[in-house]
């Protein structure tokens, strides 16, 4: 083996691991949230969690991701650490799927079905048809499926690379004298695992093993220990991840390391006692690709089912390395959702964003709801309760704000790219109607300390206007929450309503004043009450709007309403019901 033979498998064993990159992470934008949705929701027995977690990570090529994003759940709270375990049980099993794959380029056969089966006579077609799918890329999703099928072509080269490199090696005395040492058990195990540990992907390291076992030099006891040893070192990316997460979160990384480590020593413990006793008569033969293959399999298939019955030991094993704190089931974090670790995965992330925006929007309504309380009976404490409210919803929007910003630098489909945008409208929209509800609250303490107050005819046509904006606040979270095209045409047919009622309060007031049943003051407080009422209403049609534009880009703030009351039925008829409702309430309540 000469010093160009090096290069080649160096080259070799880059172009594996960016291909197996490229691959995985297309994958991951492929399923967009849906895998992650599952795994969020299908966890309600182990054998469904094992399942799932296998399932996934077959999909996304990685046992790490799966563990990592698993992680991001149990610090975000939306899992519980028992429905964890299952998960990264399944993770073990669903990367062997790779090594089942990699086995392929061990097939020797002259039959040319079987030869259509190796992957370095497949892989070419694979790659020109992913390469006509990126530049054609007529979709978001022929792009990340053409980056697919590049990154495994571009994996299965490398994979052939690093063979046809280390092949000579096989005539090589030096090589087969360092293979001795693999004969400790202890050796291959840490060898193993520091390999994985540095490239941070078992399925990787699998795969390099697979390509040095087509030199024929290494056998069954000499591989099995090193196999166990990268089922270890795959736990690091886990206990990474987990640093600066919540206690809970790392509780997880560590149940991964344990399974992992008790699953290797009962496993070699039973291999090694029963091939002293009997002798298995394959320990001693040259393993090759789907040996490996066969042997990470049986592995991770057998300590999961041999484990399983034992998940709450784990757990508690997990809860004696770190114990249970006064605090922890104290201390809520609003923005637990907006985890770095789901960056990731950018589709599940912003859809993680999106709930945290939805509570921002709610914290809104309740703030606005609050003010009005306070607006018909000036109350301290409730004033209180509203500043918190408001030092909430400021810390949301810096929040939210920060992690799109974050979000802006991953890669992300033409729809997450809306979505990113609509989130940044409405994070705006909301801080600011939290602001009016502020405004309210000021212009009620300064009729308290006046003790001025308004008049029965007053307040009664405000009740309607109030109703009005609370249910326009209330649509707007739904139309968000949804991306709801018609909740979203309610939106904007119910403000256009609230500002003809904005408008014939005023009149009202005007016959009032000239009726001098009302005063001059009492009349500028009422305008200031309205012009902010109003502009919460208009934040309200503004995220509509920014919705609504997901379903027609020709959406804007100015005259789109009017357009839509003439050519869109449904908006019409929305429009005529808030009509009804609030201003022949209004009308009635006049005569």
């Amino acid at each position: 083996m000469d010093i160009f033979s090096i290069f080649t498998l160096l080259g070799g064993l880059a172009l594996f691991l960016y291909g197996m990159s490229v691959m995985g992470s297309s994958l991951e934008k492929l399923s967009g949230n849906k895998l992650e949705k599952m795994i969020e929701s299908l966890t309600s027995s182990p054998l469904k969690s094992v399942a799932l977690g296998a399932g996934v990570t077959a999909i996304i090529q990685s046992s790490s991701a799966t563990t990592v994003m698993v992680v991001g759940f149990v610090n975000s709270s939306i899992m519980k650490l028992s429905s964890a375990i299952g998960i990264i049980m399944g993770a073990n099993i669903g990367t062997t799927f790779t090594s089942w794959i990699l086995s392929l380029t061990g097939i020797e056969s002259s039959n040319v079905v079987l030869q259509l089966f190796k992957p370095k006579n497949f892989s070419p077609l694979l790659a020109f048809i992913g390469i006509v799918l990126f530049m054609t890329k007529k979709t978001d999703k022929q792009k990340v499926i053409g980056e697919a099928l590049v990154g495994f072509a571009v994996l299965m080269f490398g994979m052939e690379s690093m063979s046809s490199a280390v092949a000579p090696l096989a005539d090589v005395p030096e090589f087969i004298n360092i293979l001795t040492l693999f004969n400790n058990p202890i050796f291959g195990i840490i060898v193993g695992a520091i390999l994985t540990a540095v490239i941070q992907s078992s399925s990787a390291s699998v795969g390099i093993l697979q390509a040095l076992s087509l030199t024929g030099a290494f056998t069954y006891s000499q591989v099995i220990p090193i196999i166990m040893g990268q089922n270890i070192g795959t736990c690091v990316t886990a206990m990474i991840s987990s640093i600066g997460a919540n206690r809970n979160a790392r509780r997880t990384a560590f149940i991964h390391l344990y399974f992992n480590l008790i699953g290797t020593i009962l496993f070699l413990v039973i291999y090694f006692s029963i091939n002293a006793l009997i002798g298995f008569s394959f320990s001693n033969d040259t393993i090759l690709p789907v040996g490996i293959a066969i042997v990470h399999t049986i592995f991770n298939i057998c300590t999961t089912f041999l484990l399983l019955p034992f998940t709450k030991v784990l757990e508690k094993l997990a809860y004696k390395t770190l114990p249970l704190t006064d605090e922890e089931n104290a201390n809520v974090n609003d923005f637990m959702l907006l985890d770095d670790r789901f960056l990731a995965t950018p589709s599940f992330a912003l859809d993680q964003c999106k709930s945290v925006v939805v509570s921002m929007g709610r914290l809104a309504k309740e703030s606005v709801e609050n003010s009005i309380l306070v607006l018909n009976n000036y109350d301290d404490n409730i004033v209180k309760k509203i500043t918190k409210i408001e030092n909430r919803i400021n810390t949301f929007e810096t929040k939210a704000k920060n992690y799109l910003t974050l979000l802006t630098a991953e890669d992300i489909s033409q729809l997450d790219s809306q979505t990113l945008s609509i989130l940044h409208h409405c994070i705006t929209d909301y801080e600011r109607i939290g602001d009016h509800a502020t405004n309210v609250v000021e212009i009620s303490r300064s009729m308290s300390k006046r003790s001025y107050v308004f008049s029965e005819q007053a307040l009664n046509e405000l009740k309607i206007y109030q109703d009005a904006l609370i249910e326009v606040l209330t649509l707007s979270i739904e139309c968000l929450d949804n991306t709801s095209e018609s909740v979203a045409k309610s939106v904007e047919a119910l403000e256009e309503v609230i500002d003809i009622l904005n408008k014939k309060i005023r009149k009202g007031h005007l016959r009032r004043l000239q009726n001098s049943a009302c005063t001059v003051d009492l009349g500028l407080y009422l305008q200031d009450l309205t012009t902010n009422f109003e502009r919460m209403s208009d934040h309200c049609s503004n995220i509509a709007i920014a919705v609504l534009q997901v379903y027609d880009s020709t959406a804007s703030e100015h005259g789109y309403a009017s357009l839509l009351k003439e050519n869109d039925q449904e908006f019409a008829e929305k429009y005529d019901y808030y009509s009804d409702k609030y201003l022949e309430s209004l009308k009635q309540l006049r005569k």
